[in-house]
């Protein structure tokens, strides 16, 4: 994993983060490989492609949670965002909301490893986790349709919470959709070093009254 420092290490400079994060995040990195081979937590196996497509992509959105105290990652997987955001911002509650189990026996494990005391993990369906209005913000990564996250997850967010999905084209269809209480507040395009895709993320919170 250490041939992928030096990428790692400008990836991070361009999302203006402490180069000092590429230990843990490649300790993260390199236990999600070690685990993939046996329990296929990931499509992805390339390393590299990993660093670009999971690591840099998911520490895109940092910049957008500043003033969040609390977040809950839906169907996070083997962890994304949630991880890497959970190492980027030490402060920052993260609960990783998964319910396939060998994918939660990671979550747990990568937390003790990485000595991640920020990090929480409820092996839960998302509309079966019982949590109503802990969190300042949602977010979903490749998860599904707005109003769908919205169905499933609504509920977890505290009066004036947001969610904040991460998507790849803007998904104007999505937004059209949107279900009555919600409105977007705000897109912002992101760029993720090494990645010629295009990455929006959609801040969503509900509409007043």
């Amino acid at each position: 994993m250490n041939d992928l420092r030096p990428d790692l290490e400008s990836g991070l400079r361009q999302l203006q983060l402490d180069v000092a994060l590429a230990e843990p995040l490649l300790a993260y990195l390199a236990l999600l490989a070690r685990w993939n081979a046996t329990y296929n937590l990931t499509a992805i196996r390339d390393p590299r492609e990993m660093l670009v497509k999971h690591l840099l992509d998911s520490l895109a959105m940092h910049a957008h949670l500043d003033g969040i105290a609390s977040l809950a990652d839906l169907g996070t997987g083997p962890g994304l965002p949630g991880i890497p955001l959970a190492i980027a911002r030490p402060q920052l509650r993260v609960t990783l909301v998964e319910s396939n189990g060998k994918k939660a026996r990671f979550l747990r494990e990568a937390a003790r490893q990485l000595k991640l005391g920020n990090i929480e993990v409820a092996e839960s369906r998302i509309e079966a986790f019982d949590a109503p209005g802990r969190f300042d913000a949602i977010t979903a990564r490749a998860l599904a349709t707005l109003p769908l996250i919205l169905a499933l997850g609504g509920h977890l967010l505290a009066p004036g919470g947001r969610l904040l999905a991460m998507k790849g084209v803007l998904p104007e269809d999505e937004i059209a959709a949107l279900p009555a209480g919600w409105r977007v507040a705000a897109v912002h395009p992101l760029q993720v070093p090494g990645l010629e895709a295009e990455r929006h993320l959609v801040e969503i919170v509900r509409t007043p009254g």
